[in-house]
């Protein structure tokens, strides 16, 4: 579908910025993104996608063929050139897992510079995830300050959540559970509301820090539902119980449990929001000498987690593993705090030797912040990688399967009586390479 368009910028290219961009140029707006890293900009213009993400190149070249959607490393060339703006840049966690908002607060500077220049009025929707607060007391001052103009009388300010799954990121933008337009001002909403208009679900006016709040609660509660299931399925298989029929039964009941998502046991979460997200809430509640025991253990329970299946691999004796998978869920390129990262990393300080196959990630192609993770993590993680699965397989006492796209028609030929297998995934049963008595999950 698509509708006569507005004029709008997005400043940060990764999967927020790039997602956001190439959706919106589908519904027939103008868009132009923005960002420092020319890298990316010369990938958009050139009518590709920066990410790895279901649906991404198609979008981006038909974007691209009918001049809807364009990029630049000018951030005061795209706000004078558009009506709205959509800040997507990154708010990586710092050491001590308070929010490191030196990104976003130079993208809202730059904003800034831009609305110095304009005298027509112009909507800043943050999508960031940032804590409740922080547009009002940090962003929009960067802003004023910058651009010499008052919000809410020169230009508007929103906070507009995303709630994006990688891997599925383009289907949730096109049918989202709920859209959230966030403002402390009415008026500042129109253009939102233009934008968003295709949109058939529940949608949602609330203040800014409501908005702001939502994307914690969620994300908080998406990351307690793979601990509590990966801690009640290690306990259930300790004590013989079916965890699959377990499952089911409890994942069945709509009305009072919720819903299935994130609620069968298997491999601990990672990727660039669930960590981040509830490092800067312990940090906010630690500010606030509050304690919140429940949210402070979730992160230490999935480290256990990872420890679990280290020290599974570790049992077995074997030295030789394959790995299957690298990123922190199939479909996506994205390793930034993938559990399988540190698995690996673990393995290799045991003195185990480690080849890995996983068809999304080649490192040449790494950019921005998920190339940096690598660097600063584990830099010969590439030396370990192959493209060659059969090489993987053959040369391995131990396989793990850590990744959705090692399922039974791809692995089972290549599986030799003796390997072990563990399966961090859980699998579907109709693709699970079991025939091997020696097929392990790690929690059921």
């Amino acid at each position: 579908m698509e509708l006569q368009g507005q004029l709008i910028s997005v400043f940060g290219l990764g999967y927020v910025g790039s997602v956001t961009a190439a959706c919106l140029a589908h519904f027939g707006n103008s868009v132009v993104g923005v960002d420092t890293n020319p890298k990316k900009v010369e990938i958009i213009n050139a009518g590709r996608s920066p990410i790895i993400e279901a649906q991404m190149d198609e979008l981006i070249l038909k974007a691209h063929q009918a001049s809807r959607l364009r990029a630049t490393t000018d951030a005061v060339a795209a706000i004078c050139d558009t009506d709205v703006s959509f800040v997507c840049v990154g708010t990586p966690s710092q050491r001590n897992g308070k929010l490191d908002l030196s990104h976003i607060e130079r993208a809202c500077y730059e904003v800034g510079e831009g609305l110095k220049r304009k005298t027509s009025p112009h909507c800043v929707a943050i999508r960031s995830t940032i804590l409740p607060g922080t547009t009002v007391s940090r962003l929009i001052p960067v802003m004023e300050r910058a651009s010499g103009k008052r919000a809410g009388t020169d230009f508007s300010v929103c906070y507009n959540p995303e709630f994006m799954r990688e891997g599925s990121a383009v289907a949730d933008f096109f049918h989202p559970p709920c859209t959230i337009l966030g403002a402390n001002d009415a008026h500042s909403l129109p253009p939102l509301r233009q934008v968003y208009r295709w949109v058939q679900g529940q949608v949602y006016e609330t203040s800014l820090a409501v908005a702001e709040m939502v994307k914690y609660a969620s994300n908080a509660f998406h990351a307690l539902k793979v601990s509590f299931a990966n801690e009640l399925g290690t306990l259930a298989r300790l004590l013989g119980v079916d965890t699959v029929a377990l499952t089911e039964i409890f994942t069945s009941d709509t009305r009072l449990n919720i819903s299935s998502a994130y609620l069968s046991p298997g491999f601990a979460f990672g990727g660039s929001c669930l960590p981040k997200d509830l490092r800067a809430l312990n940090y906010c509640a630690k500010e606030l000498d509050l304690q919140l025991p429940l949210l402070e253990s979730i992160l230490p329970s999935n480290q256990n987690h990872i420890e679990r299946a280290v020290q599974r691999v570790l049992g077995t004796g074997k030295k030789e593993i394959a790995l299957l998978g690298l990123s922190f869920k199939a479909g996506t390129d994205d390793l930034r705090e993938s559990p399988l990262v540190e698995m690996v990393k673990r393995l290799l300080g045991e003195g185990c030797r480690i080849r890995i196959w996983d068809p999304q990630v080649s490192m040449g192609e790494l950019i921005g912040a998920n190339r940096q993770f690598i660097d600063e993590t584990i830099p010969h993680i590439g030396n370990l990688l192959s493209t060659d699965l059969r090489a993987v397989i053959e040369s391995a006492e131990v396989v793990i399967v850590g990744s959705g796209a090692a399922q039974k028609d791809i692995i089972e030929p290549l599986i030799r009586p003796g390997q072990i297998i563990f399966d961090l995934v859980n699998l579907e049963k109709s693709q699970r390479a079991d025939s091997s008595p020696e097929y392990k999950g790690i929690c059921w």
